[in-house]
Parts: C-alpha cells; structure tokens; sequence
C-alpha cells in the first residue's frame, strides 16, 4: 500500500493526528510551533496557536474544546478557542511534552522527552478531569504513541528509544505487567506514533523509516504503508465511516532542499476501520 500526499508540506514537525467528527473532522499538531491544524473539507489547512511554544497532543473535551499537552505540561480550550495553560509540571528549558491520549475512563495522558533526549529523563503523566496531575510511568527516554484496545484492557505505548512496541494490562487505572509486543531494534526502526484498528491491529509511524507499519493481534507485521518521505510520525484513522489513515510526517533537522514533501499530511486506505476517539471528561 502506498499514501498518497494530500496536503502541501504545512508543518515543520507534524505530529498527533486525531480525527473527531463533532469539531469538524481532523486535527493535528505542528508540535514545535505550538499550532494546531485542522483539516478543512476543501483540503485547506487552518492554523491555532495553542499559547505555548509547543503543542504535543490534542484530544476533544466532552464538553467542547480540547485538552492539550504542551511543553511543560498541559492545558484546556473552551469551544470558543480561549486557553488555559494549568499548573507547569517542571521548570522551563530541559523537558517537553512529545505525545497524549485518554483512556477509557477519560483521563487525558501525555508523556515527555528531554530536549536533549537524556536516557530515562522524561515520563508518562496522566491528567484527571478534576485537573489533578499523576506520574504513572518514569525512566522514559522519548514517550511517544499511546492507546488503548477497544475493551480498555490493554494499553499500547511507544517509547521510541527502546526500539519496541510495548503492550501493558490495563487495570484500576494503572499500566501492569509490560512487556514486549513487536520488536523493532533487529531492523532498527524507531516507532512513533500509533493507533489502533477494530480488528486489534497496532498502527505505527516509523520515524526513520519512510512508512507506516500494522501489526496484527499477535504482533505480527501484516501491512506496510509506504510513504514517500523519511519521517513518517504517527497516523490514526478518520473519515465518515473510519476507513481513512491520515498520516502525520516530519521536516526537523531537514535542509530546506531535502524532502520536499516532508511536513505533509497524507492518506492511505486500509481495508479495515479504526476505533472512535476517546474523550477527555474534563
């Protein structure tokens, strides 16, 4: 399977796809400019600033707006688009927010990376609806994709420096029992960004290998996206009936000459649907 490019190159780094029907379709994150971009009927693509120098992740509120992770920890928009940036979760200059997303019961969460992408600096934070802040995973290098299965019961998460998928039991609210779910370092691929599919297939961005991968249930590499650009960042499923794989890449550390389709928004057609966007209850 191939994608094909649907969007002129709009971001430097773009990241976090997310597709909700209610706010109008796709959004995504132009993650080291602080911007959100969204996805216009006419293949336009709008930019909003987000009141932080970096936006990692949107997710769409029940209430309306988005829950965001931006680069020292997060914040929350009304329908009207006014921010609210919370309380910091560290001091400015070392840390950034990377990539979120809710889990069944409505949590929004989000992990961080070192700018210098120190070993074991960064961690998986969880937000609650009531705006209390947990750290649920440390010793992360780059925490990147993360979602959970339709049941809820297991919670898939990328951090990309180990090379590997892994899969945890998800239980009480808690990440149990990690362990490895497809095994990447042999080839050396890093995984970025993923999602999930309805048939329990884990998509995933590579982002030093020019495609996204799907392995099935059982970890077995079943479908390869090819995309025409190096940094391929992280993909999730869209359109009217879920059918659709927009795919997210990347132009950082690039020469302006270099890859020019880089930091373009693409579209593949996956013979399988993904799963409905989990919202933030807060």
């Amino acid at each position: 399977m191939r994608a094909e490019r649907i969007t002129d190159a709009v971001a430097y780094h773009g990241e976090g796809p997310v597709w909700h029907a209610p706010w109008g379709g796709l959004k995504f994150v132009d993650m080291l400019a602080g911007d959100v971009l969204s996805l216009q009927s006419s293949g336009h693509v709008t930019r909003w600033h987000s009141s932080s120098p970096v936006v990692a992740a949107v997710r769409p509120r029940r209430e309306g707006g988005m829950v965001l992770g931006v680069e020292r920890g997060f914040a929350l928009s009304n329908a009207d688009g006014d921010v609210e940036l919370l309380a910091p979760l560290w001091q400015p200059g070392k840390l950034r927010m990377n990539e979120g997303a809710c889990d069944p019961e409505g949590n929004f969460w989000c992990g961080s990376m070192a700018y210098d992408r120190a070993v074991g600096a960064a961690s998986l934070w969880r937000m609650t609806p009531d705006n209390e802040f947990d750290e649920m995973l440390t010793d992360v290098t780059i925490s990147n994709g993360l979602c959970w299965n339709a049941d809820g019961s297991k919670a898939f998460y990328n951090d990309t420096d180990t090379y590997a998928i892994s899969v945890f039991d998800y239980r009480d609210g808690a990440l149990m029992d990690r362990r490895v779910f497809a095994d990447l370092r042999p080839e050396g691929l890093r995984p970025d960004g993923l999602t999930l599919d309805a048939e329990g297939g884990v998509w995933i961005g590579l982002s030093n290998g020019g495609a996204v991968r799907r392995y099935d249930a059982d970890g077995v590499l079943s479908e390869v996206v090819d995309v025409p650009v190096t940094k391929v960042t992280a993909c999730t499923f869209g359109g009217e009936n879920l059918d659709q794989l927009y795919i997210t890449t990347s132009r950082e550390n690039l020469a302006d000459e270099e890859e020019p389709a880089a930091g373009s928004l693409f579209l593949a057609h996956p013979e399988v649907k993904g799963l409905p966007t989990r919202e933030f209850s807060g």
